[in-house]
């Protein structure tokens, strides 16, 4: 993995004992007109398991899906049909944002790059190289990243989406429960 795709696992209980985790895809069905922008019907992410039954922590950041973020606990379903793993429903946030940038021009990259940087947030690249999945982890003053990546969008460089944003950066910019 290269440093600018670095979005890592939380460490579990088996991993500070040595044992390996293991992690399982789940899939998070795409409305319509997000399944045909994305090329795909659903979004398979990274999670492990919760001490609840069929309640699990996603592991990586989104491109598609919204309203879930790195370390989210969910509920997944089995699908027999499709042999998987469904989302069901959001249980609680973990205090991590998600936030997907799309590249529109080439001189931008290194300033994202840098911005994400100086804010100490991990990211992954689609296969395109135009669309990044940013983890905003709580720490973070999202408020300021925000002023820094709306600048570069004010520039037409890149276009932004708040994918999901956890409450207290939320809390942070004045925006409601309703804009998560």
């Amino acid at each position: 993995m290269s440093s600018e795709t670095s979005s890592t696992p939380s460490v579990s209980e088996s991993a500070l004992r040595g044992e390996p985790e293991r992690l399982y895809k789940a899939a998070f069905d795409l409305p319509d007109e997000t399944s045909n922008w994305a090329r795909a019907s659903s979004e398979r992410l990274w999670t492990g398991k919760t001490s609840v039954q069929m309640e699990v922590q996603v592991r990586n950041t989104p491109f598609y899906v919204k309203g879930i973020a790195f370390k989210d606990i969910v509920r997944v379903r089995p699908d027999h049909e499709r042999r998987e793993f469904v989302f069901e429903e959001f249980v609680s946030e973990g205090g991590h944002s998600t936030v997907r940038i799309i590249i529109k021009d080439e001189d931008a990259r290194d300033t994202v790059d840098a911005t994400l940087r100086s804010f100490e947030c991990s990211w992954e690249i689609d296969a395109t190289g135009y669309l990044w999945a940013i983890d905003v982890p709580p720490n973070v003053d999202y408020a300021s990243m925000r002023v820094a990546l709306l600048r570069v969008a004010d520039e037409g460089k890149i276009g932004i989406e708040e994918g999901a944003l956890a409450r207290a950066h939320r809390d942070r910019l004045g925006l409601s429960e309703s804009d998560r």
